[in-house]
């Protein structure tokens, strides 16, 4: 049993700007990704500038 695509609706111009844009957003945001390089001694865990918890001595600081 095969099954037809159904049918979709026609996208307004603005929609139709809107669906290019985002696909050159991440087109370019996939060419300028950057591999970074693995950490070497570095904290254990979630990185705490990104949580905004550090852990020192077993003892949190928050900002």
């Amino acid at each position: 049993m095969e099954t037809s695509p159904t049918p979709r609706k026609k996208l307004s111009a603005a929609a139709e700007r809107a669906l290019a844009e985002a696909a050159e957003r991440r087109r370019v945001a996939e060419a300028a990704r950057v591999e970074k390089p693995k950490e070497i001694d570095g904290r254990d865990g979630p990185d705490p500038v990104r949580y905004g918890d550090w852990e020192n001595k077993g003892l949190a600081v928050d900002f």
